[in-house]
């Protein structure tokens, strides 16, 4: 079977010896996009299917591909790679003083605990986490964002807002709030309702 985003003439098909010449990919209708233009060659060559997951899917896919590169790119401008923010926003939204504990931050980034040690290292070598004893466990640490720490994430996360409001400038103001009610639904299924 092709990959998803095929979009040129099933080789079977020519030798099936069907009348016609075979085309090329459809062109996408007016104010259309990649897939709408990956669709009408998947109608064409499997008129049999119900097209409509792969209108949302596919779109998912490509914009969490493009949202992965400007984040990266507004993550670059503050110092930061991906996963360094997603540590430090976990330590921001926690609220001063803007400490969690290696468990805590696991659950929250959805990394192993092997993972996390050499992620608290590498920041802490970096000057922007420290480890402090656990004012509730004796034997455990809390993970502390330093000012610098705070610094670089407050000015990423602004960016990154920026950012995301471009993105978003095509979906009228009005639709924003059905759209993330649709997405929520569809990413329940994952995360449950927490």
């Amino acid at each position: 079977m092709e990959p998803l985003g095929a979009a040129q003439a099933s080789p079977s098909r020519a030798e099936s010896g069907s009348p016609g010449p075979v085309t090329a990919v459809t062109p996408a209708p007016q104010g259309g996009d990649e897939v709408d233009q990956i669709a009408a060659a998947w109608r064409r060559e499997r008129p049999d299917l119900d097209l409509g997951p792969l209108q949302v899917m596919s779109r998912l896919t490509r914009l969490g591909k493009r949202l992965d590169l400007e984040r990266r790119t507004a993550f670059d401008r503050h110092g930061l790679e991906p996963w360094e923010f997603d540590v430090l926003a976990a330590l921001r939204r926690a609220g001063s003083p803007y400490g969690l504990s290696p468990g805590a931050l696991v659950a929250q980034t959805l990394v192993t605990s092997g993972t996390m040690t050499n992620r608290i290292d590498r920041l802490a070598a970096r000057g922007l986490v420290t480890r402090e004893p656990s004012v509730t466990d004796r034997r455990g640490v809390r993970v502390i964002a330093t000012t610098e720490g705070l610094r670089r994430v407050d000015s990423a996360f602004a960016d990154l807002l920026d950012v995301e409001r471009r993105l978003l400038a095509p979906v009228p103001s009005a639709q924003r709030a059905d759209l993330a009610q649709a997405l929520r639904a569809l990413l329940r299924q994952f995360e449950g309702g927490a």
